[in-house]
């Protein structure tokens, strides 16, 4: 496949890139925001996603630098949560990182959606390029070695 790149500037521009990104992903998903404020993780179409993907075998690592409004507004995401704990995996990240401002979701280390900053929605898309997902995976990698867990079903009270 050849390298396709997508810039967004709009929340229906970017949920349209970051659906597609999710349905691209066959073996694993890390997604990382501070909030996840703007990923509609909690809705029917995207747990339409998610649940093949993980019946599929497929693997979840979700970082934020704050779980409550996961844990609060997504309780779609907290029941996938619950019946694909041993695939799907939450952590919050370290104090040191919190001043970590932008956002991104890898599929397979081939696809990209990145925002440039968590508060615009500027970013872009880039699928079937492992070049321009290695510097997210490698940022993603180090700050989950520092994270600590997040949600889970016992904290969610499921």
């Amino acid at each position: 496949m050849e390298r396709q790149v997508f810039p967004f500037s709009s929340r229906q521009a970017f949920q349209q890139q970051l659906r597609l990104c999710l349905s691209r992903a066959e073996r694993r998903l890390r997604l990382f925001d501070p909030d996840f404020a703007l990923w509609d993780l909690g809705t029917g179409e995207v747990e339409a996603i998610l649940r093949p993907f993980l019946l599929g075998g497929g693997g979840i690592a979700l970082l934020a630098h704050s779980d409550a409004l996961l844990e609060r507004q997504c309780p779609r995401l907290l029941r996938l949560l619950t019946q694909f704990g041993h695939r799907f995996e939450c952590r919050v990240s370290s104090k040191n990182l919190r001043h970590l401002t932008d956002s991104f979701c890898i599929a397979d280390d081939l696809h990209l959606v990145r925002r440039f900053h968590s508060d615009h929605l500027r970013g872009e898309a880039v699928f079937d390029s492992e070049a321009d997902t290695r510097l997210c995976a490698e940022r993603f990698a180090g700050m989950w070695l520092e994270a600590e867990p997040g949600l889970h079903p016992s904290t969610a009270g499921l």
